[in-house]
């Protein structure tokens, strides 16, 4: 199994590690400490040895905060972990404020006095967080402190797990679609085009997609804990530990790069100031260490490069993704098939689901890894959008309940990220309903057809009219960018509120609207979808992009209103079904029960 059920948050030994921490932060003479959801390297994901904010809160999520001062502690979390972090925290160590950007100077500036130090670990935060944080909370007479060594790393002490050191594979020129040394020709271009001599990249998806390689240093995610620095001219220098490189991969880096120790990083970034020429870092992904080691005379703020370069799939790899996703299409309605009759008996649950259909991925002989913990929630364990089911959370598929199961695979020639709610037994009227209502706005997003320029925040509201009409909402965005076999959240697109990127031909988003009730049950419809290219309607003045929808699963019907649909709506779902039973149908050809069940779960509405 790539996915564990041990429970990992005790609530109960939070405060005996916050104590500790505060009297490191004292001995510092530190008033207030930041301990965030990030390592080195800023992605999402993060490896066992920098779960720092899991050690100390408890809390698992993979976005999160928290700022622990002399009396008083608060996690910050966003509207998809409200309920989770309440589950998971001692609330009688830790208050929950809200979003950290919106609550974090707000809250420090209401517990700390006029003078007051808060310090921070230089390589966990952005360049950008810690000026925006810097500005908001000087402006009361907080001061913002970079320490040397981490409070919690040494409250944590021998039982830190050790940083990874997996080996690094590489990543074929057939899969990815272009070789390393013409990717970073194409960084280079920009760099000149900006008038920059350097780039120093941080994010793993970036450098592994640039020197087209993988790894296994964290959970889920095919990356490789890694730093590179790309002049405009010359040969990239990429820093990785040397134990995880074998004989045939290090020959193959070093016809594009010069290999060096992640130790040496200091040393170069001191050069690199001493040169005195622009060094291009993104102050959003690259972590304030950096910015500080190169000073602001030389610091030139500019976007990782290959962040928009690598959101824009090339034809190999959007052939990967089709293949990909029949192949999981086919694993996710054996599966389907599977749960109907399985949960008839009510002895179902939910880790026997997730043990199911990691089989059947598996059984394909093409799974890698799983691409994030499978979210399988039953009742109200549904309504918890990142919800990780464990042994002491795990449930009964009860009947009249709603079944949520959001996973996705890592296969080599794709990433898939697939969510179906499934009625087990009668569904109520209010859950057709409000199933309906998510598929409306899910159909909204499908067919959506837009002009160039036109950004994921433009089109979120598409996914929420429907829901909007009968008040109801969801604290989550519709849909995320995802990689060619790296990570399953990927930017700089999204179909969000935040979503400020114009979407391109080539890109891959997620179409994921929801709805969730609290205590009762949660819905969410969840395909993949490529951005085409622009082409003029008939009838039409003016070019239009939209979407292929890349998913391949049937979505229940016991859970669609037919009522509430309309004619083009029904259109659309039937028209989906029918390409899902004819290219699926091939798949599963010679299965007479997943046949026949494909056949029964597609009929028209």
């Amino acid at each position: 199994m790539f996915q564990t059920f041990t429970s990992v948050a005790d609530p109960a030994l939070a405060a005996p590690r916050v104590a500790k921490l505060r009297d490191l932060m004292a001995a510092q003479n530190i008033a207030a400490f930041l301990v965030p959801r990030a390592d080195e390297h800023q992605g999402e994901y993060v490896p066992l040895s920098a779960e720092r904010l899991k050690w100390l809160t408890g809390f698992s999520g993979s976005a999160g905060l928290a700022a622990v001062t002399g009396r008083q502690a608060a996690l910050f979390v966003d509207g998809r972990y409200t309920i989770q972090a309440a589950r998971e925290c001692d609330p009688a160590v830790f208050e929950f404020p809200g979003l950290a950007r919106a609550k974090l100077a707000e809250w420090l500036t209401a517990h700390l006095g006029v003078g007051a130090v808060v310090g921070f670990d230089p390589w966990l935060h952005t360049a950008g967080e810690i000026k925006r944080l810097a500005g908001q909370i000087g402006k009361k007479g907080l001061l913002l402190k970079p320490v040397a060594r981490n409070p919690v790393d040494r409250a944590w002490g021998r039982e830190r797990p050790q940083p990874p050191r997996n080996p690094v594979v590489l990543h074929s020129v057939k899969r990815a679609g272009r070789t390393a040394d013409k990717k970073i020709a194409d960084v280079q271009k920009r760099l000149i085009a900006d008038g920059q001599d350097y780039v120093v990249l941080t994010l793993p998806d970036s450098i592994c997609w640039l020197f087209n390689i993988r790894g296994s240093d964290i959970a889920h995610n095919p990356v490789v804990l890694s730093f590179a620095i790309v002049p405009a001219k010359g040969r990239p220098e990429l820093f990785v530990d040397s134990a995880k490189l074998s004989n045939e991969v290090r020959h193959e880096l070093e016809r594009v790069a010069t290999i060096s120790e992640p130790g040496a990083l200091g040393a170069r970034v001191a050069n690199l100031k001493s040169e005195g020429r622009p060094v291009r870092l993104d102050p959003e992904t690259a972590p304030y260490a950096l910015a500080r080691g190169l000073g602001p005379k030389i610091v030139s703020a500019g976007a990782d490069p290959c962040i928009g370069l690598k959101a824009l799939k090339n034809p190999a790899e959007v052939a990967g993704a089709r293949k990909a996703h029949i192949r999981d299409g086919a694993a996710m309605v054996r599966f389907l098939r599977w749960l109907e009759g399985a949960a008839g008996g009510g002895r179902l649950d939910e880790i026997t689901a997730v043990r199911k259909l990691e089989e059947l991925r598996t059984a394909t002989r093409h799974l890698r890894e799983i691409s994030f913990d499978t979210i399988s929630g039953s009742g109200p364990n549904g309504a918890i959008v990142h919800y990780r089911v464990t042994e002491a959370t795990n449930r009964l598929l009860g009947r009249g309940e709603l079944f949520l199961i959001d996973s996705g695979a890592q296969y080599e020639d794709g990433t898939t990220d697939i969510t179906r709610t499934v009625a087990i037994g009668t569904p109520s009227e209010e859950m057709k309903e409000r199933a309906t209502l998510v598929l409306k706005g899910h159909i909204a997003i499908a067919t959506a057809r837009f002009p160039k320029g036109t950004r994921g925040i433009d089109l979120d509201p598409f996914a929420r009219r429907a829901l909007w009409q009968h008040g109801l909402d969801y604290d989550h965005g519709t849909g995320h960018g995802i990689g060619s076999y790296l990570s399953v959240h990927e930017g700089p697109q999204s179909i969000s509120r935040a979503g400020m990127v114009a979407l391109e031909p080539g890109m891959i988003c997620s179409n994921e609207p929801g709805y969730y009730k609290a205590g009762a049950y949660g819905i969410r419809i969840e395909n993949l979808v490529l951005v085409t290219g622009a082409e003029i309607p008939d009838g039409g003045e003016r070019p239009m992009m939209g979407f292929e929808t890349l998913t391949l699963v049937p979505i229940d019907r016991r859970l669609i209103a037919r009522s509430l649909l309309t004619r083009e709506e029904r259109d659309w779902i039937n028209a989906y079904h029918a390409r899902v039973r004819e290219v699926i149908g091939e798949e599963v050809a010679g299965e007479e029960d997943v046949v026949k069940w494909l056949h029964a779960a597609t009929q028209p509405v």
